[in-house]
């Protein structure tokens, strides 16, 4: 039997939420059999999608679809300079595509070629914010109503509010917040949740790395008594070994990676066992290939996986997550962010969220779909979000 061979690639742009996102579509020798792959970097989509047309397109024509692992590999390395997020992104498009026409060939659902289920669906994390410490305890109720039993808390989103900052004459535009203050408020929000709304749900927090090394040791210590189930991103990969100080000194329960593109990144963290939770963007990474490598890395130092899963991941990528999440025994918790009506008439087959419970759609490969006319009625933008220009009172530029 001859090879399935790859005919052509497409890079599909489209922003359905607002949010731009990234596809991949890979186009097969084989009549109607083609696979969907995200490569969603929202703030550089174009670049990733010129590193799509004019560098992994070229490498992929021809070659034979059943090469995942290899096609990956060599597409790694076939400019030599590698792991970084915008070629990361582009070799994750190719990769989850390829898992998508393997599981349509092979006419299973991914999670079956990874090993097959663990579970039957995965319990889903949500945001509650607010302005203040009863909004966000109204929201939180709100979420358990709906059967969510993970809730993320927030109050002013990233770093929280702070609208009268004292700003030095001639101060730049950007987003201002008062890490003091922030950290201060933090405590207080949870001593008020804890205390309304109970013990039994998870709760959970994104210091968005807002704080210096220092502080987000304070604030990890201050929070134990609250029983997080996670304190997410409490410093920048550029800070990680200040992890082996938290470490030490609490027992709050510690995720961390979302802006991770490297493996010596995780590896420490993970062989050292400094975090409980993994939680990359799985396209920044590279795709579904590189991301069952590192779950079972995290397995065998007893890390759960928590994919980053906000509204700049496209449904392909969901999808992805959650195959991943059915299959690893060491899964932890899934990020989930709804999706409107617009986004389901473009992607066909989005997953669903019962009693906070994902389900994907049992269909050979990821089971997701992509309707490209629909796709073009909602183009990309090119504007960056308000929020990673993050400001500290005196204007000093903040990491987000």
């Amino acid at each position: 039997m001859a090879a399935v061979t790859i005919r052509d690639v497409k890079t599909i742009l489209t922003a359905p939420e607002g949010i731009n996102l990234v596809v991949v579509k890979v186009e097969t020798s084989e009549p109607g059999l083609y696979g969907l792959g995200c490569a969603t970097f929202t703030q550089r989509h174009r670049a990733v999608q010129t590193a799509i047309e004019e560098y992994i397109k070229p490498f992929l024509i021809g070659k034979d679809v059943s090469r995942i692992e290899d096609l990956w590999q060599t597409a790694m390395v076939s400019g030599y300079w590698r792991n970084g997020p915008i070629m990361n992104n582009a070799v994750s498009g190719m990769d989850m595509a390829l898992w998508d026409i393997k599981g349509k060939m092979a006419g299973m659902p991914v999670y079956q070629l990874l090993g097959g289920k663990c579970r039957e669906a995965a319990a889903v994390y949500r945001h509650a914010d607010g302005r203040d410490e009863r909004e966000v305890e109204e929201n939180v109720r709100a979420f358990i109503e709906q059967g969510y039993r993970y809730i993320r808390c927030q109050m002013g989103l990233y770093g929280g509010l702070h609208p009268n900052l004292a700003k030095p004459e001639g101060a730049l535009e950007g987003a201002y917040y008062d890490p003091a203050a922030y950290a201060r408020s933090i405590p207080r929000l949870f001593e008020h949740i804890r205390g309304t709304v109970g013990s039994e749900i998870e709760l959970i927090h994104d210091i968005h790395e807002r704080l210096v090394p220092i502080e987000a040791v304070q604030l990890a210590k201050e929070l134990e008594q609250y029983r997080l189930f996670y304190l997410e991103d409490a410093l920048p990969p550029e800070q990680i070994d200040w992890y082996r100080m938290i470490r030490a000194q609490t027992s709050t329960p510690l995720a961390m990676g979302e802006l991770f593109v490297h493996p010596l990144e995780w590896t420490p963290l993970v062989s050292e066992r400094l975090i409980d939770f993994i939680r990359v963007h799985v396209s920044t990474i590279g795709g579904i290939t590189p991301a069952k490598k590192l779950a079972v890395l995290g397995e065998a130092f007893g890390v759960r996986t928590a994919w980053h899963g906000p509204g700049d991941v496209s449904p392909v990528g969901h999808a992805a997550n959650l195959h991943l999440d059915l299959n690893c025994p060491n899964f932890g918790i899934q990020e989930w962010t709804p999706f409107s009506d617009a986004t389901r008439e473009v992607f066909p087959g989005c997953p669903e969220v019962r009693g906070g419970y994902a389900y994907i759609e049992e269909k050979p490969g990821l089971g997701i779909e992509l309707d490209e006319e629909k796709a073009a009625k909602f183009p990309p933008h090119d504007e960056l979000p308000a929020w990673t220009l993050a400001r500290k009172p005196d204007g000093t530029p903040a990491r987000p």
